[in-house]
C-alpha cells in the first residue's frame, strides 16, 4: 500500500509541475501526417500545421495516464526538455495492419494529433507498439511556434450549436457531433438528432450520474447528398466527410478514411471526442479511441451503437463478443496482455480488475447461473472464443443491451471522465 501510494503522490508531482499558461495558449495546434507500411512495417512523414481557434482539452491533466492504444505522442518544451504534453491513440491504420490487404501491399492514411498552442518552441516525438507491446520511437519534428507557415485560414468554417452545455471546457468532456450525409435542407433533422442521441448517451451509466461533466456541440455542416456509400450496393454519395459501410470490406464497419476534413469540420467547437451522426437506416458504426465515433441515426438498435462506439473511442474499450466476422488477423496476441481496460488473458491479471473479484470467485470463471452477475474473468472476447476473458458474462460491450455496462467497464469510463473534468 505504501508503494502504491507514494508511485500516486509522484504521479500527482511531475503533472502538477506542468502550468498550462506557462507552456501554452488557449487554442489548438493541430498536427497532421501520413502514415504509410504494410503489416509489418510503418513509417511516418510530416504533412502540415494547422491553426486551431478553440482548446477543449483539460488545461489540469496534460500528461496521459493511461496506458491505452497502439500509439503515443510526447510534446517537450525545446529549451528545457520537460515533457509538457502527450496522450495515446489508435488510429485506423493500425487496424488496417491486421487485415489481409496489409499482408499484400502497403498503404498511406492521412492522421492527425491536436495539442495545446505551445508559446515557445517544443519537439513532438511519435511512439508505436512493437510486437510485444512496447513503445518505440518512430519520427520527431521540431516546431517554431512562430513559424508563418503555420496555417490560421479555415477550411471548413461551420456555425455550432451547443446541444448540451455545463460550462468551461477546460474542465469537462467536450463532445463534438458531426453530421455526415445531412443536406442543406436536413439540418432540423440533425439538430433533433443531436437531441436524441445526447439523450440516449445519459441513459446509461456512468454517464447519467456524470451530466453535468459533459458538453455537446454540434457543428452545422452539410452535405451535398443525403446518406453514406454502400459500396456493396454500388451506392455512392457526396457527403461532408466521406463515410462508408464496408470499410476493410466488413458490412457493418461505417467509418471515413478522410482525417483532414473530419479535423476541420469539428474544429468549429472545442472538442475532445468527435462522433459523427450518419444520416442512414442500415445498421452500423465503428469507433477509434481518441480520434472519432460513428452511429447511424434511423435504426432500431441506433441507442445500443452509439453508446457502445462511445465506449471504443471514449474509454478505449475492447469488444467483448466472441462470435464475429471481423476482418482483423490475431487482433490480441495471446501470449500479450491487451491493452484495453475490459478484457485480458490473464497474462497480467493484477494490472487488470482482479482487485475487483471476491476471494471466492474462480478464476477463469464458469460460465453459470451462479455468478450471472458476478465480476469474473469468462473465456470469449475480443472476438476469440478461448483465451481472451471478459469481466461479466454480459455488457454492453459484448451483446445489443442499452444501460448495461458491467462494473469494469463503468470504473474505467468514469476514470477518464474525472481525468478530463479535473
Amino acid at each position: 500500500m505504501k508503494t502504491i501510494l507514494l508511485s500516486l503522490f509522484t504521479f500527482q508531482m511531475i503533472f502538477a509541475q506542468v502550468v498550462f499558461n506557462e507552456y501554452f495558449e488557449n487554442k489548438t495546434l493541430r498536427f497532421d501526417y501520413f502514415h504509410t507500411g504494410d503489416k509489418n512495417s510503418d513509417s511516418y512523414s510530416f504533412d502540415e500545421l494547422i491553426e486551431e481557434p478553440f482548446w477543449g482539452g483539460s488545461k489540469v491533466n496534460l500528461i496521459d495516464k493511461f496506458n491505452y492504444g497502439k500509439y503515443k505522442f510526447e510534446v517537450y518544451d525545446l529549451s528545457s526538455n520537460k515533457l509538457i504534453y502527450s496522450r495515446t491513440y489508435s488510429t485506423l491504420f493500425s487496424e488496417w495492419q491486421t487485415t489481409e490487404e496489409a499482408s499484400i501491399t502497403q498503404r498511406t492514411f492521412s492522421e492527425t494529433v491536436v495539442f495545446p498552442f505551445p508559446k515557445n518552441k517544443v519537439r513532438i516525438e511519435f511512439y508505436g507498439r512493437t510486437k510485444e507491446n512496447k513503445f518505440e520511437k518512430k519520427f520527431d519534428y521540431t516546431i517554431d511556434p512562430a513559424n508563418y507557415f503555420i496555417k490560421p485560414e479555415r477550411e471548413f468554417k461551420f456555425d455550432s450549436f451547443k446541444v448540451l452545455g455545463n460550462g468551461d471546457p477546460a474542465v469537462k468532456v467536450d463532445i463534438v457531433l458531426i453530421p455526415e450525409g445531412y443536406t442543406e435542407s436536413e439540418m432540423t433533422l440533425f439538430k433533433g438528432d443531436c437531441e436524441k442521441f445526447a439523450g440516449y448517451l445519459f441513459n446509461s451509466s456512468p454517464f447519467k450520474e456524470n451530466k453535468d461533466k459533459f458538453n455537446i456541440w454540434a457543428v452545422e455542416a452539410p452535405s451535398i447528398e443525403s446518406g453514406t456509400d454502400i459500396p456493396a450496393e454500388d451506392i455512392w454519395k457526396n457527403t461532408l466527410v466521406d463515410s462508408r459501410f464496408y470499410t476493410f470490406d466488413l458490412e457493418r464497419y461505417l467509418m471515413t478514411a478522410d482525417n483532414k476534413t473530419l479535423r476541420s469540420v469539428a474544429s468549429n467547437a472545442p472538442y475532445d471526442q468527435i462522433y459523427i451522426l450518419v444520416n442512414s437506416s442500415k445498421y452500423g458504426g465503428g469507433s477509434i479511441y481518441n480520434h472519432y465515433s460513428v452511429c447511424v441515426n434511423n435504426n432500431p438498435y441506433e441507442e445500443y451503437v452509439f453508446v457502445h462506439e462511445f465506449g471504443h473511442g471514449f474509454g478505449s474499450l475492447a469488444d467483448e463478443y466472441y462470435t464475429s466476422d471481423v476482418a482483423y488477423e490475431n487482433f490480441y496476441p495471446l501470449h500479450l496482455e491487451p491493452l484495453d481496460p475490459n478484457i485480458t488473458t490473464l497474462v497480467d491479471f493484477d494490472s487488470k480488475w482482479k482487485d475487483m473479484i471476491d476471494q471466492s470467485t474462480p478464476v477463469p470463471t464458469p460460465q453459470t447461473d451462479e455468478y450471472k452477475n458476478v465480476v469474473g474473468a469468462f473465456e470469449g472476447g475480443g472476438y476469440v472464443a478461448k483465451g481472451v476473458y471478459r469481466p461479466m458474462q454480459d455488457c454492453t460491450m459484448k451483446s445489443l443491451t442499452k444501460d448495461n455496462f458491467c462494473k469494469v467497464c463503468r470504473r474505467a469510463l468514469q476514470q477518464m471522465i474525472d481525468f478530463y473534468s479535473e
